[in-house]
């Protein structure tokens, strides 16, 4: 008997840690009406989007992000609402609801980190090889 009470203890879902996440993912403050969606399906496109948060104020941008090869949804997107008060409320109505079967994840926008600029291409020399100047001569 104590066995079981004991097995049931440990494989009973601990309510604490999850609501602790929980809610210090959502006690981040947002400065700027843009949001940050996760967990969209590969199914989720931008008019979808904009309908499942058009409810909550007027939006400016709802953005689905592809991958540029193939195309496909890369699972996140980006909303964007006029005020910050009508992004709080979609924030607060939309976390952790499905969408399109999946369960979604709203969090402020981080700004984009500037990125290097690209290197040029190394040119061949006058034989006709490069040098890699990780590895050594390379043709």
């Amino acid at each position: 008997m104590a066995f079981a009470s004991a097995l049931r203890r440990v494989l009973a879902p601990s309510s604490a840690l999850p609501s602790q996440f929980t809610s210090i993912r959502l006690n981040a403050t947002l400065t700027m009406p843009k949001l940050f969606v996760s967990g969209l399906s590969r199914l989720t496109t931008d008019e979808k989007l904009r309908e499942a948060f058009s409810a909550f104020g007027q939006l400016l941008e709802a953005k689905v992000v592809v991958d540029r090869a193939t195309g496909r949804s890369k699972g996140f997107g980006f909303v964007t609402y006029a005020t910050i008060e009508e992004a709080e409320k979609a924030r607060q109505e939309m976390h952790a609801k499905f969408l399109d079967g999946w369960v979604i994840f709203v969090d402020p926008a981080k700004p984009r980190e500037p990125r290097p600029p690209p290197q040029p291409e190394p040119q061949p020399s006058d034989t006709g090889f490069r040098v890699n100047k990780t590895i050594g001569w390379c043709g």
